[in-house]
């Protein structure tokens, strides 16, 4: 067994489940997995901290991907060996859209490659874009769940004080000229890992797909004077949750079809 361990997150193939949440925080892994039935410690090493929990009789990991591009590309990796085939990504992210409240979920339909852990995969005029299944699926729970959500297109960077905190960078104008460009061509969000999240998947042949917190708003603290802030990320991990549910519901067969069957056997 020791030898099959994934050199990163120390997992095996058979120890995981098809379905993975994954958040970049390790200390979100836990509160995570409490949504889950029969939650478990399975393994911590570096950031990726994982636990499996069940859903509908179904084996569902959450295992932490630290922050940035590289952490979870090498986790996507290694996930895929472990025979994952949907993932969604759970964070938090800042807005860009002035009109958004913090609180908001956002469902990103596409994302800005900024970051360049994707360049080491694909050409740059490869887009990165979620599985669309799988981002209906997610905008279909939250409507079930009657939480307020937003769907549109995400950037990702690999410098967090790149945004906010431009000033004390040397390429201080590129940063602010591109942010400019962001907002005028309809970008809702901030953030940091679905670009890679999405290129890696996608050329895995797996699904992925992000739900987000918006946390914070600058740019429309700017516009208002006001400022809110939402850091419970309490729905952003149910409206996953609830996605992962529907999508084992709908895979299983119905009664009927298993009580036409056994007609059929007899």
């Amino acid at each position: 067994m020791q030898e099959e361990l994934m050199h990163h997150i120390k997992c095996a193939p058979g120890q995981l489940g098809r379905y993975v949440i994954l958040p970049g925080d390790p200390g979100r892994v836990e509160k995570i997995a409490a949504f889950l039935d029969n939650p478990h410690h399975v393994q911590t090493y570096r950031e990726y901290t994982t636990w499996n929990g069940t859903l509908e009789g179904e084996t569902v990991t959450v295992m932490s991907t630290g922050m940035g591009g590289p952490s979870i590309a090498i986790g996507v990796e290694e996930l895929k060996k472990c025979g994952a085939e949907v993932l969604i990504r759970v964070g938090t992210c800042g807005g860009i859209d002035a009109s958004l409240v913090p609180g908001t979920l956002i469902i990103p339909t596409g994302a800005i490659r900024k970051s360049g852990t994707g360049l080491e995969y694909v050409p740059v005029e490869y887009p990165a874009v979620p599985n669309f299944d799988l981002v209906m699926e997610l905008n279909a729970a939250a409507e079930r769940l009657g939480l307020p959500h937003a769907n549109g297109i995400v950037e990702c960077k690999d410098s967090y004080y790149g945004q906010h905190a431009p000033e004390t960078m040397p390429v201080e104008d590129e940063l602010r000229s591109k942010w400019k460009a962001w907002k005028r061509a309809g970008a809702i969000g901030s953030e940091m890992e679905s670009d890679t999240l999405y290129l890696v998947a996608g050329i895995r042949r797996m699904k992925a797909a992000t739900v987000l917190l918006l946390c914070r708003n600058r740019e429309r603290e700017d516009a208002t004077g006001l400022t809110d802030t939402c850091w419970d990320t309490a729905n952003a991990i149910q409206t996953a949750v609830e996605a992962i549910r529907s999508m084992i519901l709908n895979s299983k067969p119905s009664q009927e079809s298993l009580r036409s069957s056994a007609r059929y056997l007899k």
